[in-house]
């Protein structure tokens, strides 16, 4: 990390929740997943201490308070280069990972959407079923865009691979209208 730059600044949480019922401990682990905090071992995780992940950190500790636990923010930056590094290195790592199962669904859907032309299934409802999955893929990449923020290898493939869903959902369109355009007759209105 050169010198001339602030370390990164870190939001630990310490989290302790009831055993009772585990709805509770499921739903702030959820939450904490979903927002992607790194486990750093049993009840403690970690956020880069950046607004985009503040309002996460605010529904963790309203969810572990709701289960009558209780939550600890601390601020922690690393003590010396080596352990900021290691810090960043531990999150773009987590970050990669989510970009692996992104990119892997990225191909779930265009094999979908090949399947689907291959067995001539030109139909609205599995037109819209897909633009959904699409739409999924665009709020998951939105995401990720968001919390990746060291900038993790991947990102910019599954930027790419987006892209390339989207135009293979348009061409699956455009054969479903002239499918259901078609006259009996093999010649269109």
């Amino acid at each position: 990390m050169p010198n001339n730059e602030a370390p990164v600044r870190w939001l630990v949480l310490v989290i302790k929740v009831p055993a009772e019922p585990s709805r509770h401990r499921v739903a702030v682990w959820r939450e904490l997943r979903r927002i992607g905090a790194l486990s750093l071992g049993q009840g403690v995780w970690a956020v880069p201490d950046v607004p985009v992940f503040a309002d996460g950190v605010s529904r963790v500790i309203t969810l572990t308070e709701q289960a009558g636990g209780q939550a600890m923010t601390l601020t922690a930056s690393g003590r010396g280069a080596e352990d900021a590094a290691r810090f960043q290195a531990m999150f773009t790592a987590a970050r990669s990972e989510d970009w692996t199962e992104f990119l892997a669904d990225c191909g779930k859907f265009e094999a979908e959407l090949a399947k689907e032309i291959r067995i001539a299934k030109f139909t609205l409802a599995e037109l819209e079923e897909e633009e959904q999955s699409l739409e999924r893929l665009r709020r998951w990449h939105r995401d990720l865009t968001a919390r990746d923020v060291f900038g993790a290898p991947e990102a910019a493939t599954a930027g790419k691979r987006l892209k390339e869903c989207t135009a293979a959902c348009e061409d699956y369109a455009e054969r479903v209208f002239r499918a259901l355009h078609e006259t009996p007759g093999g010649h269109d209105r």
